[in-house]
């Protein structure tokens, strides 16, 4: 195993409990997939890591032992993980979560999400990739009552983003429950599955009453989760706006599977910033609206980046927003801190007062590195306009 010293500035990261390696950690160093053992200039052992670059950095620090990387050890792992999901596996009432969840989880590189009886694999670089039949070996011996699953492609590489890795195949209309809501699962068509499942707290509080009797305008709606979690916790009534055509057949299939009316549920293909100049032309006002954009949209030569445009889309939604509404703000950009994202919403209030109902981040089943601010991505702020 290739043996690299790094600077003194990495060192502190690594002794700090930091896991990504970034090209500026290494930067002349060519190796790629492969195992290392990482040193001090003095020549200390530090830690065991992989280089692998994917979509954010060049690897990740494991751990500071030096023994083999087998199927043994991954299956420890596992098992921790299980342990820690214990509530989640024992709930009636939510069958959709996170079972391993990269570098929280002590193996940078890899996730994988429960659905039922199905899992999904997601492998975010090539070395994860290469060593996933003892990793997939693994799983199963911590796991064997799952029925199939399938793995996801989160890097350059492969043609294909989505294949049937194991065990049987999923029923093409399947259902998984969260906080009770019924929701139509995709698990072999693209990188999506029909439902992003960091988001199980925030829809929860839907459910359990805040949506109850509301209006709610939804931005960046996908497959209209939110919505679906609000009408079940009884809104009125909801409007999903997503600039893809697809959404609105995805969409559906949550309705439909509850049960709901269409009726008083509106689904809009429409660019945001347009649907906002539509809705004040017309008049329309909502008690609630979510905003849970992208990080970074291109649309007609336009660009949305969550870093520097997020207050225009507070700002817009004020003017639609019903007297003492509320705003839940959302976004998953790690490389915006909590403080960052507050000064973005303050800018969109302009000096308008508010009150802070509560801050989210990542729910229980995504362990975080507590050392690493990124690795705790989602921030959610629910504020109350005064």
């Amino acid at each position: 195993m290739e043996r690299l010293r790094v600077k003194r500035p990495v060192e502190k990261k690594i002794a700090k409990g930091v896991k990504l390696l970034e090209k500026g950690d290494l930067p002349e160093v060519g190796i790629s997939d492969e195992l290392v053992y990482l040193y001090s200039s003095s020549d200390r052992f530090l830690a065991r890591a992989y280089l692998s670059e994917q979509h954010k950095g060049i690897g990740w620090v494991i751990d500071r032992e030096q023994s083999a990387l087998n199927q043994t050890y991954f299956e420890e792992l596992f098992k921790k993980a299980r342990k820690n999901r214990g509530a989640f596996e024992a709930s009636v009432t939510t069958t959709a979560y996170r079972l391993f969840n990269q570098e929280g989880d002590g193996f940078g590189g890899i996730s994988i999400d429960r659905y039922g009886d199905f899992v999904v694999f997601s492998w975010y670089n090539a070395f994860v990739y290469a060593i996933k039949d003892m990793l997939v070996a693994a799983f199963r011996q911590v796991y064997p009552e799952i029925r199939g699953a399938y793995e996801k492609y989160r890097f350059q590489g492969p043609t294909e983003q989505s294949a049937h890795l194991y065990g049987e195949e999923s029923p093409e209309a399947y259902i998984v429950l969260e906080n009770g809501v019924q929701y139509h699962i995709f698990l072999n068509d693209g990188l999506m599955t029909g439902i992003f499942l960091d988001q199980h707290e925030i829809r929860g509080r839907l459910v359990d009453g805040l949506a109850s009797g509301k209006s709610i305008l939804n931005l960046f709606s996908y497959t209209a989760a939110f919505s679906v979690a609000a009408a079940m916790g009884g809104a009125s009534q909801t409007t999903s706006v997503d600039l893809a055509k697809r959404s609105v057949e995805l969409s559906q299939a949550h309705f439909e599977a509850n049960g709901l009316d269409l009726a008083n549920h509106k689904l809009m293909v429409m660019d945001v910033f347009d649907y906002y100049r539509y809705a004040k032309r017309h008049e329309l006002t909502y008690d609630v609206i979510v905003i849970d954009p992208p990080s970074f949209a291109r649309h007609k030569k336009k660009t949305f980046s969550v870093l520097k445009d997020y207050h225009r889309l507070v700002e817009e939604a004020l003017d639609i927003l019903n007297p003492n509404g509320i705003l839940i703000l959302s976004t998953n950009a790690s490389t915006m801190t909590v403080d960052q994202f507050q000064k973005e919403i303050d800018k969109g209030f302009a000096g308008k007062s508010y009150d802070i109902l509560s801050l989210d981040q990542l729910p229980d089943d995504f362990k975080q590195n507590k050392n690493d601010e990124r690795s705790n991505y989602l921030k959610v702020f629910t504020l109350k306009v005064r």
